[in-house]
């Protein structure tokens, strides 16, 4: 007899990254019962993290992938240089967000699914400094062309494996979302980032430090190994 495999379940954060929207637009495609291009009703959820809803990933992957086409879909680009370099809102409007701040959002809250900046321009005083970052218009464009959730073209995704993290390491020591996400037992940086977002790790609501001269990961959030394993034996309780 074989066994039947358990489905990956996905909160409205996980799914709204993987599609290019927001988690309150999945909530509402869900709420207001959104019907697809065959007839099809959003999913219903299968379970609950928390407060979140849980749905069957493979459910509403499919749903998606028979939704008619998306207006972000359908956007055109305006006509660009390649290595023109755009900043986070000017990125937002160049790939169709009506939201100039969807791109600072991705960075924010979805680690891992929107590109690195090219450039980081550290701006500003010694009081008050504040950091820019760019993207150029040939990096928008291939991650345009390889986003989940474009219909029905198949992507395929390599996730990048998570850092090896020692346990018994210094406990002052500041450790970025990967490390973290490897010392709670996520699978990928992207699940981490999703139950950060839905408020399941109250403890690491509030962080250490910033990241600095670390180029690209400069003001990235972190935390004490001392905090982050605290939330793991939270978690490990529940």
């Amino acid at each position: 007899m074989t066994s039947r495999r358990e489905p990956r379940l996905a909160d409205a954060a996980e799914i709204a990254a993987e599609q290019g929207l927001t988690p309150a637009r999945i909530t509402s495609l869900y709420t207001k019962r959104v019907e697809n291009a065959a007839g099809e009703t959003f999913p219903e959820p299968v379970g609950k993290r928390g407060r979140a809803r849980l749905w069957d990933h493979a459910e509403v992957t499919k749903w998606f992938a028979h939704r008619a086409p998306a207006r972000l879909a359908e956007h055109a680009p305006p006509s660009l240089a390649p290595d023109t370099l755009l900043n986070a809102a000017d990125a937002s409007r160049y790939l169709g967000y009506k939201n100039a701040s969807q791109v600072t959002t991705f960075v924010r809250d979805h680690p891992g699914y929107f590109p690195e900046p090219d450039v980081v321009e550290e701006k500003g005083t010694a009081e008050n400094p504040y950091r820019r970052q760019l993207w150029k218009v040939q990096t928008l464009q291939e991650w345009m062309a390889t986003r989940p959730g474009r219909g029905r073209r198949a992507v395929t995704k390599v996730t990048p494996p998570l850092p090896d993290v020692p346990v018994d390491g210094d406990p002052d020591e500041l450790l970025g979302a990967s490390q973290a996400a490897a010392l709670l037992g996520y699978k990928s940086l992207g699940s981490f980032s999703s139950s950060l977002s839905q408020g399941n790790l109250p403890l690491l609501k509030t962080t250490d430090g910033v990241a600095e001269n670390a180029g690209r990961q400069n003001g990235r959030r972190r935390w004490t190994r001392r905090r982050i394993l605290q939330q793991a034996a939270q978690r490990s309780r529940k």
